[in-house]
């Protein structure tokens, strides 16, 4: 076991995911990534190890119950407790089908990856995080998750209309103040943020932001002090509206 401060990412082998996970590990964090594929995690891996950066791999799909179980119950052979957990994986299915055309099956997929692996990951580290004194939850959300800025005509967000990647989002910012309620007592700051346009693999690299812009609010509330906020939705300009 170590004394150094743990951090996992999930979705770490690539785009924002790996920008979070080199920050964090700057910061000082031996970072776990988070990667369902093991060779691209360990390609990751090594990427961050030549930086001279200290970086391991957790092999872990988020969507698959017994891969996170068997994730958790190999990381705490490993470490006693775990300081932050960044919930950065996530997908989108066929972006440019219209809501009425959506298949079920493809939204079901997103949400196992976008909503319920978040709650299905914070459930199973729970207990190293209660162990990480004062640890730090991180859900990656989007702009579209903010019900105000997809109905203000005003709002880049509002012009985007996908019925399953947008409603995963929104119920993902209700998971996260579900949990922020639950652990604040606890002094385990839980919040949600939103990277803003970042060109990756998810948008077909049409984004305006690097994927190390897109990583610095979630960077911020993974660092942030015991006199931060939780339970609340953030972006690069401070707070979002829901």
């Amino acid at each position: 076991m170590t004394n150094k401060r743990q951090a996992l990412v999930t979705g770490a082998n690539k785009g924002i995911g790996l920008a979070i996970a080199k920050g964090l590990a700057e910061a000082g964090f031996c970072v776990w990534l988070g990667a369902r594929d093991r060779v691209r995690g360990e390609h990751a891996v090594a990427g961050l190890r030549e930086l001279g950066l200290d970086a391991k791999l957790l092999v872990i799909d988020v969507a698959d119950e017994a891969s996170v179980n068997h994730a958790a119950a190999l990381l705490a052979g490993e470490i006693d407790a775990l300081q932050v957990l960044v919930n950065n994986a996530g997908i989108a299915a066929d972006m440019s089908k219209a809501p009425s055309e959506v298949r079920m099956q493809d939204m079901k997929a997103v949400f196992e990856v976008n909503l319920f692996g978040p709650v299905r990951v914070t459930q199973a580290f729970l207990p190293l995080l209660k162990a990480g004194d004062r640890a730090r939850i991180v859900m990656m959300s989007s702009g579209v998750g903010s019900l105000a800025l997809i109905t203000d005509p005003t709002s880049i967000y509002s012009s985007v209309n996908l019925l399953d990647y947008t409603a995963s989002k929104v119920a993902l910012n209700a998971v996260t103040v579900a949990f922020a309620k639950e652990l604040q007592p606890l002094g385990i700051k839980v919040n949600a943020v939103e990277p803003g346009h970042v060109r990756t693999d998810l948008n077909g690299n049409s984004g305006v932001l690097t994927p190390q812009e897109g990583a610095a609010t979630a960077l911020k509330f993974a660092l942030i002090g015991d006199d931060g906020p939780t339970g609340g939705f953030f972006g690069s300009h401070g707070r979002q509206p829901w």
